[in-house]
């Protein structure tokens, strides 16, 4: 537009060049008239890219301000609070993660209690619409149904609480005219294993309740499960008046060279129940022994070893171990030490104790202990092994005791016996723990 604004001026100066001023002044004017119309004409156009570029040059300066603004506080974080830039966008990851944790939790909490809303009212109709499977019977189902359950669960029960140990084949002949009855132990089958080889050392006990005064032992068979004895023992000066109120008696036990045998199973024959006047051959399986006579070791046991050397006057002493001793604690264990007293006329001489084993009722110990005592004191003194639950708070708990020496009885007067006949050798064996009496 200026371009022919110029033109059109160029062409009136030319045109009358020998004008006035004063006459040339009415010609700019129309000039600048026009101009000024021409401009008003292209006004429109350039207010209204004006007023755009304004407002896109607006948005930008604010954006930018605001961004500018951000890094200047950033800039500043370091400075003001002594914290490292590294520092500030680790902790800036770490709250996006967590608030990313909360929402995915809060939308899982939403599913679910949607889920539980939507299945709360569903009714099985199929369920209820099953022929005689009303509500009611679902419910409460009849007294004829519960009691025939239980009859068959009290008979599963009773199917899993039988164990079998085996069963023993044995033949009996009474002699009338001697007045001796011949017991015949042949074989044994299916005995449980008591070792961990899976396998047995049994052994059978045989003899007559309730006097049990003559018994007989078969031969140790080994490693096997199945053993065949083919023994035979006789019972002498046995009248048949009193057959009646005799039981014979089948002990099956296993054989431990270095502890207490364990008891297979039994086998008691009512001889008032056998047709005496034949010979009888039958298989009895055998019964628990827990179930026919009460244990005779309450307390437990221990295992220790004697030696006396003459010439030095030394008695040692070694506790070994011991075993299924009696639950003293609270949590069906003990905390058991062996204590050893030397006697002497009523009076204690010196005493011995070995560590504490922690929470066990089979604990191994391997611990010696010596005494001195001349040879000719050895008929006076005596020796009490003494199993004691250790308690940290208040008086220790006595759970059993061994008394060996002269003046002693049984299977501890025969170990007592062993040592003295067998200088300089230690002999071990296994003891029942006999009832403490209360320690002064």
């Amino acid at each position: 537009m200026e371009n022919v604004l110029r033109f059109r001026r160029a062409a009136a100066a030319a045109a009358a060049p020998s004008d006035s001023p004063d006459d040339a002044a009415p010609v700019e004017d129309d000039t600048a008239a026009a101009a000024a119309g021409a401009e008003a004409v292209v006004a429109p156009e350039d207010g209204v890219s004006m007023a755009t570029d304004t407002a896109e040059e607006g948005g930008e300066s604010t954006g930018e301000a605001i961004k500018n603004k951000m890094t200047e506080i950033l800039n500043q974080l370091p400075s003001e609070s002594g914290i490292p830039m590294w520092a500030i966008v680790c902790i800036g990851i770490v709250a996006l993660l967590l608030l990313l944790c909360c929402c995915f939790c809060i939308c899982k909490k939403c599913c679910k209690r949607r889920k539980g809303k939507k299945g709360k009212g569903v009714i099985d109709i199929k369920g209820l619409q099953l022929p005689g499977g009303t509500y009611k019977d679902k419910i409460q189902p009849d007294l004829e149904e519960l009691e025939v359950n239980m009859e068959d669960n009290e008979d599963a029960e009773s199917v899993k609480s039988e164990v079998k140990l085996g069963k023993l084949q044995f033949s009996l002949d009474y002699d009338f005219q001697k007045s001796e009855l011949t017991v015949g132990v042949i074989q044994a089958a299916d005995l449980p294993g008591m070792d961990m080889s899976g396998t047995s050392d049994p052994y059978v006990k045989v003899y007559l309740l309730p006097d049990k005064k003559k018994k007989h032992e078969t031969k140790v068979h080994r490693k096997t499960n199945n053993p065949v004895f083919n023994e035979t023992f006789v019972f002498k000066n046995v009248p048949y008046a009193d057959m009646g109120s005799k039981i014979l008696t089948f002990s099956i036990y296993d054989f431990d060279r270095f502890s207490k045998h364990d008891q297979i199973g039994i086998i008691k024959v009512p001889l008032q129940s056998v047709d005496l006047g034949r010979c009888v051959e039958e298989w009895r399986d055998l019964c628990s022994p827990e179930s026919d006579s009460e244990k005779e070791n309450k307390l437990g046991d221990i295992c220790f070893s004697l030696r006396y050397v003459p010439t030095a006057g030394k008695l040692t002493i070694v506790i070994l171990e011991a075993k299924n001793l009696k639950k003293m604690d609270v949590g069906g264990l003990s905390d058991p030490y062996v204590k050893i007293y030397l006697m002497m006329g009523g009076k204690r001489l010196k005493k011995h104790k070995t560590t504490v084993k922690k929470n066990t009722l089979s604990p191994y110990y391997n611990e010696s202990f010596s005494f001195e005592v001349p040879e000719e004191n050895l008929k006076k003194v005596s020796v009490i092994v003494t199993v004691v639950d250790y308690d940290k708070i208040g008086s220790s708990d006595a759970i059993g005791r061994v008394i060996l020496g002269c003046s002693a009885t049984g299977s501890e007067l025969k170990h007592w016996s062993d040592m003295l006949a067998n200088p300089r050798r230690p002999i071990a064996n296994w003891h029942t723990l006999q009832d403490p009496e209360p320690e002064k």
